[in-house]
């Protein structure tokens, strides 16, 4: 009995501090009310009615509070899953609010499962495949695409499409449908918005103090969205033909089975669910082990991709779209104060009081303002810091950064991504096939041996000692060949070739033939290959094969008995 209670039950509430409970209570309010709007925006960002913001804030919270690797993580919707979602079911947009709900929900499940089953095969490794570039070239690009789509809440233009050429040309087709009282509304609210996240230093802490204008900083967009309600209430905004999000269903959200259309329709989702699963994976993944390092916690990525799963298969079935751990709502989570997976379920409570009691309250809520919210929160991703730091220290990174940029830009989130992911392995594929071979000399008095062409070293005209940088395979043995017959030709005095292979992990099959390929042109020259410093792992593998037993020369256990043996000849 008491082995099944601590498999149910999480660590974190089995060893729980009761001095902890003040700090996670405030936390979780905090973060409830914070992020009531975006959630609403994010929402209709997925192509769903306001209120499913809400609902996706519920559920899958409740499950990754229980099941997650991490104590501080505040998962919901977000911005990229969001626009995912809306972009992969813009063919279901035509078949009614319901439809397209069940669809999203159904996606949700796809993703979920994805996770979970990664989460069960422990795949969490996968993630450092995803280079820096990539992903936050897949950021920006998307943070523009969204920040563009939301246009259509400010202007009342129906702007559509999956990429930017589909947002322009129908913003232009439709541009005569500008409602002038819209744009006013939206544009003002996201001035102000943009200041106060930009320029809280001048906005607020004129004349508070920095605790004080940190809190009027966050509480800004809340008192923001009472205000535009009060101002719809009392100009009726909506008779004048601002679009508002009007009664919100009253209660919480119905446990549903998806849609499921045919394996047809079912399957031309899967792909866009592995590259969301993918996403939600990476982002969170980066924001709780970041936390959990700063905290001095462990992180498990497994556990991760199983919490995750978990959060959204179950989300899939209570009205939910796909979720992801939040960046912001995460760092407000953090400041705040939690300690623990309590203040999640906190904030779960205010989503619930939200949608029993408050309700009707949000139902002169301008959708211009939402889309603000989101354009003013949605500036932050576009990371031209990290195109800029990439493009300094590794050219390949920001190649892999623009190709995602441009590719979601003009092709849309699913083909942006892969030809990220296409010119990161490229570049990945490249390096491998160019390794650094130097040529080595000896530090002068010490058994060290250095690249010539750095430091002043000791050289001996008959022997000839290059340092391979990397594991020889299939894809750079050739390379490597090559590299070690043009050393031969710039000293051509030398008739002893030491190979120092500390670097080298692994030797394939084609990396042997090719090395017993040089090993027999040296001994036509009657020169001697020799290798210094070969891993046992490695020896294990080449020991018994033609390479060794045909080999001209000898193999040392370090380059100073190599050189001690063969400088003498």
């Amino acid at each position: 009995m008491t082995s099944i209670a601590t498999r149910l039950i999480p660590t974190w509430l089995r060893q729980y501090q009761l001095a902890a409970l003040p700090t996670d209570v405030i936390a979780g309010l905090v973060v409830g009310v914070l992020v009531i709007p975006q959630s609403l925006g994010y929402a209709v960002l997925a192509g769903l009615p306001p209120v499913y913001g809400l609902y996706a804030a519920i559920v899958p919270v409740i499950v990754y509070a229980w099941l997650g690797s991490s104590n501080v993580q505040a998962v919901g919707p977000v911005a990229i899953t969001a626009i995912m979602t809306a972009s992969s079911l813009l063919p279901y947009a035509e078949q009614g609010t319901e439809q397209y709900a069940l669809m999203a929900s159904l996606l949700a499940l796809m993703v979920g499962s994805l996770l979970w089953i990664a989460g069960r095969l422990k795949l969490g490794w996968i993630m450092q495949f995803i280079s820096r570039g990539v992903s936050a070239g897949f950021v920006s690009g998307a943070a523009v695409l969204i920040f563009i789509s939301q246009l259509k809440y400010l202007t009342d233009i129906p702007i559509a499409g999956s990429s930017l050429i589909g947002y322009l040309s129908t913003m232009q087709l439709y541009a005569r449908q500008l409602h002038p009282l819209t744009l006013l509304i939206g544009v003002i609210a996201f001035a102000l918005l943009v200041a106060n996240r930009y320029g809280s230093k001048w906005v607020w802490r004129t004349w508070l103090s920095s605790s004080s204008a940190k809190w009027a900083e966050r509480l800004f967009p809340l008192i923001l969205l009472g205000i535009a309600i009060l101002l719809s209430m009392a100009l009726h905004w909506d008779a004048r033909g601002v679009a508002t999000i009007g009664n919100i269903p009253q209660g919480l959200p119905r446990f549903t089975l998806p849609h499921i259309p045919d394996i047809q329709e079912a399957l031309k989702l899967l792909p866009t669910a592995g590259l969301m699963a993918l996403i939600i994976f990476v982002s969170s993944s980066s924001v709780a082990s970041t936390y959990a390092r700063l905290r001095g916690e462990k992180f498990d990525a497994n556990r991760e991709l199983t919490g995750l799963g978990l959060a959204n298969l179950s989300g899939g079935f209570f009205q939910s779209f796909a979720v992801a751990g939040g960046f912001s709502r995460t760092a407000i989570n953090v400041d705040s104060g939690a300690k623990t997976p309590l203040a999640s379920l906190m904030t779960v409570l205010v989503m619930i009081a939200a949608l029993i009691a408050f309700n009707s309250a949000l139902a002169p809520l301008p959708y211009a303002l939402l889309g603000a919210t989101i354009m003013a929160s949605i500036i932050g991703l576009i990371d031209i810091a990290t195109l800029k730091s990439a493009w300094q220290r590794d050219r390949l990174d920001g190649a892999s950064f623009i190709a995602a940029f441009v590719g979601v830009l003009i092709f849309g989130l699913n083909t942006g991504l892969v030809i990220g992911l296409m010119v990161s392995f490229a570049s990945l594929i490249w390096q491998s096939s160019q390794p650094h071979v130097a040529i080595v000399g000896q530090l002068a008095g010490t058994g060290h041996f250095r690249n010539i062409n750095r430091h002043d070293v000791v050289t001996f005209h008959n022997l000839l000692m290059l340092r391979i940088d990397e594991s020889l395979f299939f894809g750079n043995s050739e390379s490597v060949h090559r590299r070690i017959l043009n050393a031969l030709q710039q000293y051509p005095e030398a008739h002893e070739l030491i190979l120092i292979m500390a670097a080298v992990n692994h030797i394939d099959l084609t990396a042997q033939e090719m090395l017993s390929t040089l090993n027999q042109e040296l001994a036509l020259q009657n020169k001697h290959l020799h290798f210094s410093f070969i891993k046992g792992p490695v020896m294990d593998v080449i020991e018994h094969t033609p390479l060794i037993a045909e080999l001209s020369g000898q193999v040392y256990l370090s380059t100073m008995d190599a050189v001690n043996a063969l400088k003498q000849i």
